[in-house]
């Protein structure tokens, strides 16, 4: 992990070694999905997260941080309960609310860039 005292850096996304997150087995709703991810910078007060994320193709459940991130690769189908159903794929900028309950069936391994904030 990165803190805010790092200076300024590029990475290649596609390319980007990443390390297993596991699921909660609560949020897996079918398939086998598996999450890897790392962050690439932590502010000082751990309330922002800049990163990069994967998951493998299946069906997951999750509550969202106010979360911004733009789809590298794969495809997914993001359906926010009580609001739209997000069809997201490479070059795709997505926003996320804080507090909203998602379900994600990921259709081809998708990867992301992300900023959160907490």
């Amino acid at each position: 992990m990165t803190t805010h005292a790092q200076p300024s850096f590029a990475v290649h996304i596609p390319d980007a070694e990443l390390e297993p997150e596991p699921l909660d087995p609560g949020q897996i709703v079918s398939g086998t999905p598996e999450v890897t991810g790392k962050v690439l910078w932590e502010s000082a007060d751990g309330k922002q997260l800049r990163g990069i994320w994967q998951i493998t193709p299946g069906v997951v459940t999750d509550t969202e941080a106010n979360e911004l991130f733009v789809v590298v690769s794969g495809r997914a189908t993001v359906a926010v309960e009580g609001g739209a159903t997000l069809e997201i794929g490479p070059g795709d900028a997505c926003v996320l609310r804080e507090g909203d309950r998602t379900t994600w069936t990921v259709h081809e391994t998708l990867r992301k860039a992300y900023h959160i904030t907490l």
